[in-house]
């Protein structure tokens, strides 16, 4: 399960939260908005974000696979 990528949704601004959910390994901390239209908006913003990430990382690792041959 270590594979699974963990994006935190939190209303916590603390450093202190940011720092633990590093250290325990999470891939995004993001601070929800308040307004729920905005939250949705947020959520949307996130998938597309996240889905770019992943074409590139799954870009980038052909590319070292076919340097390493």
């Amino acid at each position: 399960m270590k594979m699974i990528p963990v994006i935190v949704l939190t209303s916590s601004r603390q450093e202190e939260d940011l720092q633990k959910c590093y250290q325990l390994g999470v891939n995004g901390y993001v601070v929800k908005p308040v307004d729920f239209h905005e939250f949705i908006n947020a959520v949307k913003e996130l998938g597309v974000f996240w889905r770019l990430l992943m074409n590139r990382l799954q870009k980038y690792s052909k590319v070292k696979h076919i340097m390493m041959r």
